[in-house]
């Protein structure tokens, strides 16, 4: 039975990676990226009142506490 040559593997892999990424280079050329806040409008800041208070309150068990059961 005759041996398998493995000698050209390394070349075709890394020929087929840079193959794919020539590939996925120009597929993304034909894409154009928006941006998620238009660059032409101001951002508004509009002041909000709140209907609670500014201020941290525990509300949780801290982690040093023994579980009550």
């Amino acid at each position: 039975m005759p041996q398998l040559d493995t000698s050209t593997w390394y070349m075709t892999i890394s020929l087929m990676v840079v193959a794919l990424f020539c590939i996925y280079q120009l597929k993304m050329l034909n894409h154009s990226l928006t941006s998620i806040t238009p660059q032409d409008e101001k951002p508004l800041h509009h002041k909000i009142q709140l209907p609670w208070d500014k201020k941290w309150t525990k509300i949780y068990l801290p982690h040093s506490s023994p579980l009550l059961s």
